[in-house]
C-alpha cells in the first residue's frame, strides 16, 4: 500500500499537516474527501491540483470522497477573496453541479473495488435543515471570538464581511461531520487557503461526535516568477473542450517555463518520481528539445481530453510552426482553423474586391499588415509576406481560390505579426 503522505511529500503537494494522519492513514484504508464549489459548469486547470490529490489518495488504497457543494455554493466560500462574490441562483447551481459531476467521473474510479471513489452534494443534507436548528444545533459549539481568529476572516475585517460569508467555515465544517458521521471520513484534504475552515470541521467533530478528524493541505500553485497560475492570454483555462479546445489547453503545457516545468510534471501527472527525475536530466541535456514541456502537455491532456485528442493537438501545433503548411491549413474545417488561429487579430474585407484578383501588394496594404504600398514591396523583397502559411512575392495575385473554408485568409509577416481576413 502506497504512503499517500510521502508521495505527496516528494511532489512537494504538502502545506500543512495535522499531527497523526499520516500514522492513521498507515493503519489501512480510510475515507477522505476535498469539496468543490460550483462557480461555473466547469472546472479549470487550477482545479487539478485537488483532482490529483484525490487520484493519489484512491491510488494509496484510501476511498475518496468528492462533496459538491450545492448548498455552500449558495454562500461563497471567503477564503482567498478580497471581496464578495455574486451569489448564483438555484437554477444556475442545478446546471454547475451536473457538469462538475460528469467531469469528476472521468478523473477517479466511482464504479469498482472497496475504495471505489463516491460523490455527494451538501444540498441533500442543508436543503430541510432550518436556519433556526442550524444556528441551535450547531452554532452553539464554536465561539465568535474563535471564528474571528481565522485567516480567511481577519483579512477581511477592514473592507468588511457579510454574515453570509462569515457563516461560511461553519456551514463547510458541519459538511466533514456528516461526513464523519455518515461515511467515517476521517480526513479533509483542499488548498492551503482552505485550513482554517477544515480545521473548523475537526473541531466540531472533536466537539459534536467526540471524534477525531484530521486536515491536509495543498500549496497554492504558482508560477516560478509569482503569477497567478491558470491563466492564459483569454483567460481561464477550462477543463470543459466546449471553453477551452484541447489544442489551446495543450498548448497552455507546451508552453510552460523551464523553471515551471518540473514542478508542474510532479504535480499534474502521475509519473513515478525516478521517470520524473531521469526526463528532467535528459531535458537539461538540452533544453531546446523541450522535452520536459512535450511530456507534460501529453500526460496532462491526454488525461483529461484523451489521446486522440492529444494528438490533434499536436498536429495542429506542427501547422502552426511548419513552414509551410498550405495544404494542410487548406483541409483544416472551420472550427479547427479558428481554434487553432483565432487568437490573432481578424480584418473584414469586401470580398468582391476578389472577384477579378487583387495583387498581394493592394491585398496587405489594404488590411494594414503593411503601412504602405512601398513597405508592402520592401516585406515582399525580403521574402517577410507569407499567405495561408506559404512565402510569396510580388507577383502573387489574391484570388478567391486562396480563401480557407470560403472565407478566411491568413496573412503573416514575420514570424509574430499575424493576420486573419475575413471576406464577407
Amino acid at each position: 500500500m502506497m504512503d499517500f503522505i510521502e508521495e505527496l511529500e516528494w511532489r512537494g503537494m504538502i502545506h500543512d499537516i495535522m499531527p497523526g494522519t499520516q500514522e492513521k492513514l498507515a493503519e489501512g484504508m480510510k475515507a477522505g474527501y476535498i469539496g468543490f464549489d460550483p462557480t461555473a459548469d466547469s472546472l479549470h486547470v487550477g482545479s487539478l491540483v485537488p483532482i490529483m490529490i484525490l487520484k493519489h489518495f484512491q491510488k494509496a488504497g484510501h476511498q475518496p470522497f468528492v462533496l459538491v457543494g450545492g448548498a455552500t455554493g449558495m454562500v461563497g466560500d471567503p477564503s482567498g477573496k478580497s471581496q464578495e462574490r455574486n451569489l448564483l441562483d438555484a437554477d444556475t447551481l442545478d446546471k454547475n453541479v451536473a457538469g462538475l459531476k460528469n467531469q469528476l467521473s472521468q478523473f477517479l474510479d466511482f464504479s469498482n473495488g472497496d475504495n471505489k471513489a463516491v460523490m455527494v452534494n451538501n444540498y441533500d443534507w442543508f436543503k430541510d435543515f432550518s436556519f433556526l436548528d442550524f444556528i441551535r444545533d450547531v452554532g452553539k459549539h464554536l465561539s465568535v471570538n474563535y471564528m474571528m481568529a481565522k485567516d480567511s476572516v481577519k483579512k477581511r475585517l477592514d473592507t468588511g464581511m457579510s454574515f453570509t460569508e462569515f457563516s461560511y467555515q461553519l456551514v463547510q465544517g458541519y459538511d466533514f461531520l456528516r461526513l464523519f458521521k455518515d461515511h467515517n471520513c476521517i480526513v479533509q484534504l483542499g488548498g492551503s487557503d482552505q485550513w482554517g475552515n477544515i480545521t473548523t470541521g475537526t473541531e466540531l467533530i472533536r466537539r459534536m461526535a467526540q471524534g477525531e478528524a484530521f486536515a491536509v493541505t495543498t500549496p497554492l500553485m504558482k508560477k516560478a516568477d509569482g503569477s497567478k497560475f491558470g491563466k492564459s492570454e483569454a483567460g481561464n483555462v477550462w477543463l470543459d473542450p466546449a471553453r477551452t479546445s484541447p489544442y489551446k489547453f495543450y498548448q497552455f503545457w507546451i508552453n510552460a517555463t523551464d523553471a515551471d516545468v518540473a514542478q508542474f510534471l510532479k504535480t499534474f501527472t502521475m509519473m513515478s518520481k525516478a521517470e520524473i527525475e531521469n526526463l528532467i536530466t535528459q531535458h537539461e541535456e538540452d533544453p531546446g528539445q523541450r522535452l520536459a514541456q512535450k511530456e507534460l502537455a501529453k500526460q496532462v491532456t491526454s488525461m483529461v481530453h484523451g489521446e486522440e485528442a492529444y494528438n490533434k493537438a499536436v498536429e495542429a501545433s506542427q501547422i502552426v510552426f511548419s513552414k509551410n503548411a498550405v495544404e494542410q491549413v487548406k483541409q483544416l474545417s472551420e472550427e479547427d482553423f479558428l481554434d487553432i488561429f483565432g487568437g490573432n487579430d481578424m480584418k473584414s474585407l469586401d470580398k468582391s474586391l476578389l472577384k477579378h484578383g487583387l495583387s498581394v501588394i493592394d491585398f496587405i496594404t489594404e488590411i494594414g499588415l503593411c503601412s504602405s504600398k512601398g513597405d508592402s514591396r520592401r516585406m515582399l523583397k525580403q521574402n517577410s509576406i507569407s499567405i495561408n502559411t506559404e512565402k510569396v512575392n510580388d507577383e502573387k495575385e489574391i484570388t478567391s481560390e486562396d480563401l480557407l473554408s470560403n472565407k478566411y485568409i491568413l496573412a503573416y509577416k514575420g514570424k509574430k505579426q499575424k493576420l486573419i481576413v475575413k471576406l464577407d
